[in-house]
């Protein structure tokens, strides 16, 4: 096993962004509408489609929803059209930073985006300048008093896991993005209960910021970022001691 994703550094602000059910919703649509777009709406014959119902489901979405988000991605519905974007930076403490988003207007989405980086002491840069330090990959949380260790193992590496990550609460179970589906439906047939299963960006290596000043306007930045509309995930290379993060909450 091997520890790089410092599950227990984002809790907090997982935590705060889960208390905003509206804007969990809005992102959901969102991808749910897009992904139909791409893929058509058949669930069984489109991956990214599956992943996201999948993931409005564990946020107890009303089906009604599910569908109306994906019949406006097939045109059945009228909707808006989404542009996704990536935006790339650095911020407080050398931090690398992805931001995806999707939005009905580029313009307003970069200069909201910037406005975030240069509050905050980063700064916004080009395309690619940051994303060659992340991987694309599977990402399953689960909580480590819900499973057995020996059972986790054998189920997600049977299943073509490429590894299984131990931390303080948890475990993660990384898989390829094509592998993603069916590791997790494995785990849900084991009976194995997960906390969250996305396609994320993954650190290489993360940066340790032991300042308390400059990890307190790396948060603030990370918090505005995921407080926007526009924004669907923010992607993050820092390591905070403990006993920094802990001040911080």
């Amino acid at each position: 096993m091997s520890g790089h994703s410092k599950w227990a550094n984002i809790k907090h602000r997982k935590g705060a962004q889960d208390a905003k059910r509206g804007k969990i919703f809005t992102r959901l649509i969102k991808e749910i509408t897009v992904a139909a777009r791409g893929g058509g709406g058949d669930i069984d014959a489109n991956p990214r489609l599956r992943t996201a119902v999948a993931a409005a489901k564990n946020e107890n979405m009303p089906k009604d929803n599910i569908e109306r988000a994906i019949k406006k991605g097939t045109g059945e519905l009228a909707g808006e059209t989404y542009d996704e974007i990536r935006y790339e930076g650095y911020g407080p403490g050398g931090v690398a930073v992805l931001v995806d988003c999707m939005t009905d207007n580029r313009n307003r989405t970069v200069g909201e985006v910037r406005h975030a980086f240069t509050k905050s002491g980063g700064n916004l840069g080009e395309s690619g300048c940051v994303a060659f330090m992340f991987d694309r990959k599977g990402s399953i949380i689960i909580d480590k008093e819900t499973i057995d260790e020996e059972k986790l193992m054998e189920v997600a590496l049977e299943a073509g896991a490429e590894d299984v990550v131990e931390e303080e609460t948890i475990f993660q179970v990384l898989t390829s993005p094509e592998d993603f589906d069916t590791v997790r439906d494995e785990l849900e047939k084991a009976k194995i209960e997960m906390v969250e299963a996305t396609i994320s960006m993954i650190p290489q290596n993360t940066v340790e910021v032991a300042e308390e000043k400059k990890a307190a306007s790396l948060m603030r930045l990370l918090d505005t970022l995921e407080d926007n509309e526009d924004v669907q995930q923010v992607h993050a290379n820092y390591d905070i001691p403990d006993e920094i993060m802990e001040k911080l909450a």
